[in-house]
């Protein structure tokens, strides 16, 4: 594998130069020594051409048409940032050029083609991730440490937590249906639930009990806050709650919503409940259980605990997630999420939305 020479840059192209493009993974990768960005793809050649021109190198090409991008066998990694329904055959067709593969969350618009999306990783043997950037927060980080050695004991109940009270995204597609797939469970729920299970170490679903709602989306002079949303284009839900049954018997409620009348908000959260302890997310990272007959709650302090200016040492979950990702293509070794773990996110997803439509639980054979 060419990355594995140390006098080698990883060669990075971008597909899809919108907002989580410029927001994480250009700024991200920026700062990993190991990488170069030589193309920029998108269908708006201007955000191309500007990608390139604050990311990219001296001689880094733009492309309108990423089939043609792929074409450049230099090319070692490609990071696809664009809207839900392309992420498949985007990835798929990456993969079989030989290229390594970040995907941004969700993995794909369906299950079937995230499935699709896992098969070319195996049949190529070329490495696959989605971005699930929360799991390298510092809380995330700790909480999960503390799962693996066992702290909370058997954990048989959890909550995913993705609720705005009034935060409904009005740019780019995301309340376009056919582009997206979904609202704001495919959106952020997807976030809180891949943390849950990360932390649960546990991808067997059993039954999926699913609702989702449209209630506050024709409503107007609505204080969002990225201002008012337009009912006629806003055509997925605005909320979306889930009821998971793992084969196990753990439990797990997901609640997903843009625009809801709660004050009880909070994403990219979890909670768990296990018969030594207890954990959440709602006043930073908290720990309950019992000791010496007595309840406690223990409150950690995380924060950055380093200096942010050099190479591997910043707490910026986008950047661990790229960093991470990058190593692990270098020495050939498992990225932290995997293709599998993203497949049943997104079979878990595609469930409640089934169940929310027929009105009846999905049971996974």
């Amino acid at each position: 594998m060419t990355g594995q020479r140390k006098d080698h840059k990883l060669r990075v192209a971008i597909i899809g130069c919108g907002g989580i493009a410029n927001g994480k993974h250009m700024p991200s990768l920026s700062k990993i020594q190991a990488v170069e960005m030589v193309a920029f793809c998108d269908i708006i050649r201007e955000r191309a051409e500007k990608a390139a021109k604050e990311y990219g190198t001296p001689d880094a090409k733009v492309y309108t048409d990423y089939k043609e991008l792929l074409k450049d066998e230099s090319i070692d990694v490609v990071h696809v940032c664009t809207p839900n329904k392309s992420h498949a055959d985007i990835t798929v067709d990456a993969l079989e050029s030989g290229k390594h593969v970040m995907c941004e969350k969700p993995m794909a618009k369906t299950a079937a083609d995230a499935r699709r999306m896992v098969e070319a990783a195996k049949r190529t043997g070329k490495k696959l991730t989605i971005g699930y950037q929360n799991r390298f927060r510092p809380d995330s980080e700790y909480l999960y440490a503390a799962c693996r050695r066992g702290d909370l004991g058997d954990i048989y109940f959890a909550k995913a937590h993705a609720i705005r009270r009034r935060a409904v995204p009005t740019w780019g597609v995301f309340l376009n249906e056919e582009e997206q797939g979904g609202g704001p469970l495919i959106d952020i729920g997807t976030h809180a639930l891949d943390l849950t299970l990360w932390m649960l170490d546990n991808y067997k679903p059993k039954t999926v009990l699913g609702t989702s709602y449209r209630k506050l989306a024709d409503q107007r002079n609505t204080a969002n806050a990225w201002g008012d949303w337009d009912p006629e284009k806003f055509t997925v839900e605005d909320s979306a709650f889930g009821f998971i049954v793992m084969e196990n018997g753990a439990t797990i409620i997901l609640e997903s919503s843009w625009a809801l009348n709660t004050l009880d908000v909070g994403e990219a959260q979890t909670t768990l409940c296990g018969t030594k302890a207890g954990a959440d997310m709602k006043d930073g990272l908290r720990i309950n259980g019992v000791e010496f007959n007595k309840m406690y709650v223990k409150k950690l302090e995380i924060g950055s605990d380093g200096v942010d200016f050099y190479e591997g040492h910043s707490d910026d979950p986008g950047y661990k997630e790229a960093k991470a990702w990058i190593d692990a293509i270098l020495k050939d070794t498992d990225p932290v999420v995997l293709p599998d773990q993203a497949l049943v996110v997104t079979e878990i997803l595609e469930a409640i939305y089934e169940s929310a439509k027929t009105g009846k639980p999905v049971i996974f054979e």
